[in-house]
């Protein structure tokens, strides 16, 4: 069975779709069968990989947690998108899923949606990346109850460890209930430049704290990791000699053997 990994980060800006994206990427081309899942209605993942939210026709996330033709819902396969890279399919996401919050707010076991709807599919991939939107709503409550673990990015900046707080304890209440055998993945360092002191200062405080669940990759600051979502390529596909290339390379090969 693969494994689900949900990337989740309530605050906005630390490189959530990014790292979403380019571990993705970087595990399809290690060889690994991924399925990278678009879970935020700003749809920044699907843009980011050449594909426009409008062009998808009715064949997004929203449809699948939908499930049934009725309301207009499809199965789950019917959304799948093959991208640039062979290894590699993606699920689109939409604004329409803003939407979801409310349509599903009075369903029986409404957090368990997104799991029932991925079931048929799990043994289909290695692993499967959901980019969860930057809030802690049934969304991406739907999306850590699917998942096997989360991976947290963490911008190395002063209120960084601070506004962990809360992601965690969506986490240890997701853990709590529908998904008690959730974990962390680990915490991943992004956006970080050697030259400022206080992202070394950050760093040392994140690995103090979490330990061994902070990843020895760090994702340095890049102009053209930046650049890459807006020409819908991954960084490998954008820059193949750019630090943000070997840097998701190696945080893929770290994630490969955490679950070897």
């Amino acid at each position: 069975m693969g494994k689900v990994i949900a990337i989740a980060n309530q605050k906005g800006g630390v490189g959530k779709t990014t790292t979403a994206i380019n571990l993705a990427a970087s595990l399809a081309v290690l060889e690994k069968k991924v399925l990278i899942i678009d879970a935020d209605p700003q749809a920044n993942t699907t843009s980011g990989l050449n594909f426009s939210p409008d062009g998808t026709g009715k064949r997004t996330l929203y449809e699948v947690m939908i499930g049934d033709p009725k309301f207009g819902g499809i199965n789950v396969r019917d959304a799948l998108i093959q991208t640039e890279l062979k290894n590699l399919h993606m699920i689109p996401s939409h604004i329409n899923l803003v939407a979801a919050e409310i349509e599903f707010i009075n369903q029986d076991e409404r957090e368990s949606i997104l799991r029932k709807a991925l079931a048929p599919i799990r043994n289909d991939y290695d692993y499967i990346i959901i980019d969860c939107s930057p809030s802690l709503g049934l969304i991406t409550v739907n999306c850590l109850t699917a998942a096997d673990s989360v991976m947290i990015p963490v911008q190395p900046e002063f209120f960084a460890l601070e506004g962990l707080g809360k992601l965690l304890q969506t986490v240890r209440l997701v853990q709590a209930k529908p998904n008690p055998k959730l974990t962390i993945e680990g915490f991943v360092v992004t956006m970080f430049d050697g030259r400022t002191k206080i992202h070394s200062q950050v760093v040392m405080e994140l690995r103090e704290h979490f330990k061994d669940m902070v990843f020895d990759t760090i994702i340095q600051r890049s102009i053209r990791l930046s650049e890459a979502p807006s020409h819908g390529k991954p960084i490998i596909l954008y820059d193949v000699m750019n630090n943000g290339t070997s840097n998701y390379l190696n945080l893929a090969k770290e994630v490969i053997d955490k679950n070897s």
